[in-house]
């Protein structure tokens, strides 16, 4: 996501490069790039301008810091103003003081609401929150089924009346379920229809006043751009939303939604669906997302997609392994699955800082690099994954190898030379030293050395850590990064 966006103001930043300072006169073409940026990522004309105006603001009445360029400093600016556009913090769901806490969903036909009810169904059940999903789209065909078929996936409960059933009564009586049964959250999952109508939003209405929800959240395709915002507008006024999730973002490298939905709605984003699978949904943070805006990552969310997978015993023991040069190829291989169980490659690389500038075709061929690695050493035996030096020593072993997994010999010469190295550069990590990291995943690594974008003092680790609200424990975060 954001790719096309990030690559434009990329030509912001070069134009204030080489100046003293900031001023009038050089502030205005870098402006004129931001400006044009953003109307090519969707964002509404309005919040385009408004937002310009900002950082012009901003940007001339900025003070000068001692060893900050101006580029760097207009950065700063940018990234400030855009947290400010999408909201300043994350607005978390609402939990009522009185069980259940009663969740409606609403959208257009086609947004992927069903899907995101079962994925904030199963956010919930992280969080520890037991969780009830209700069925009430009688209209479109085996909508009823599709959300059973995704409670069985996640383990929640689904509460249907059929497709004869009235949907008021179905919401009612499913609220009184979770009552009964003490559930904590019930999640309503509405019928939706091509466009806007006034049969949509009356019955949306007789629900909403039925249950009385604590939150009524819009689902909204982020693939539609600015009309993602006037859609939150609509919906707000008609009927009364407490905010968004958006969907799709990982579809839209423009990122425009993101950018317009708070300011022209009024309404927060609370989550964003960010792939297909039914665990691809995250709480919106605007620090965060504007961190990634501009190309610098996004560590806090990386480190808890891993600390969701990584047991912390497990971590430390291979941490001693990894500095102490004895990582094998078993270890490898269960690195390479919990990456996997993390989310795709490329959703994972672009939350590292640096590594935005990696295109599709560069993703790729990672991804097709790690099916290589572990099909050739799914190949070996259980001594040879245990004692990598046995391989290099062998070349009838490596031969071996290469028959049974598909592949010519080479490739697996280049597996056991490239992992030599990199339990190499990992004994020197341990001992205080550092080398280039080797070709183990097709030269992924040279993008973010060649990245030179100026950042303010500070920053280039920086992801929304000085703004966030919650921060991991540092010793979690030690050693969740040690297995990666």
């Amino acid at each position: 996501m954001f790719e096309a966006l990030a690559d434009r103001l990329e030509g912001a930043w070069k134009k204030l490069r080489g100046q003293d300072k900031i001023s009038q006169a050089n502030i205005q073409d870098a402006l004129r790039e931001v400006r044009r940026a953003l109307l090519e990522a969707d964002v509404n004309l309005q919040v385009v301008k408004d937002f310009v105006t900002e950082v012009e603001t901003k940007a001339q009445g900025a003070e000068v810091i001692t060893g900050v360029r101006p580029d760097q400093q207009f950065i700063k600016i940018v990234y400030d103003e855009l947290v400010q556009v999408m909201g300043e913090e994350n607005v978390p769901i609402a939990q009522a003081e009185g069980s259940p806490t009663v969740v409606l969903m609403a959208g257009l036909q086609g947004t992927g609401k069903t899907t995101a009810t079962a994925k904030l169904a199963l956010h919930l059940r992280k969080l520890e929150r037991s969780c009830l999903m209700v069925a009430t789209d009688v209209y479109r065909p085996a909508a009823i089924d599709q959300l059973v078929t995704l409670g069985k996936q996640i383990d929640v409960p689904v509460f249907e009346l059929g497709s004869d059933a009235d949907p008021v009564e179905i919401a009612r009586q499913g609220v009184e379920r979770g009552k009964a049964e003490g559930i904590d959250t019930v999640i309503i999952d509405t019928a939706g229809r091509l466009q806007i109508d006034q049969d949509m939003m009356g019955e949306l209405a007789r629900i909403k006043e039925t249950v009385r929800p604590d939150e009524t959240l819009l689902v909204v395709d982020a693939m539609t751009g600015q009309e993602a915002a006037n859609l939150t507008r609509t919906f707000h006024e008609q009927i009364g939303i407490t905010g968004a999730i958006l969907t799709k973002l990982d579809g839209d490298s423009r990122g425009g939604a993101a950018l317009s939905v708070r300011h022209i709605s009024g309404a927060p984003i609370k989550f964003v669906g960010v792939g297909e699978k039914v665990e691809a949904l995250q709480p919106f943070y605007p620090d965060r997302m504007a961190s990634r805006i501009l190309g610098m990552g996004d560590v806090l969310t990386l480190v808890e997609k891993a600390q969701e997978e990584i047991d912390l015993a497990d971590a430390e023991k291979m941490q001693e392994k990894i500095l102490s040069a004895n990582f094998d190829f078993t270890d490898f291989l269960k690195q390479m699955r919990l990456l996997k169980n993390m989310g795709s490659l490329g959703g994972i690389i672009k939350l590292i800082p640096g590594m935005n500038k990696l295109n599709d075709d560069q993703l790729k061929q990672g991804e097709t690099q790690l099916k290589r690695c572990e099909a050739m050493i799914n190949s070996m035996t259980r001594q040879e994954r245990q004692d990598p030096n046995l391989l290099s020593s062998s070349p009838s072993r490596r031969r071996r190898i290469a028959n049974g997994s598909g592949y010519k010999e080479t490739d697996v010469n280049k597996l056991v030379s490239d992992f030599q190295r990199m339990r190499n550069m990992m004994q020197q990590m341990g001992q205080g030293r550092f080398s280039d990291m080797p070709g183990m995943f097709g030269g992924m690594g040279s993008p973010a050395a060649a990245d030179n974008r100026p950042v303010a003092p500070g920053w280039r680790g920086y992801s929304g850590g000085t703004a966030s609200k919650k921060k991991p424990k540092k010793d979690k975060k030690k050693k969740g990064f040690g297995t990666l």
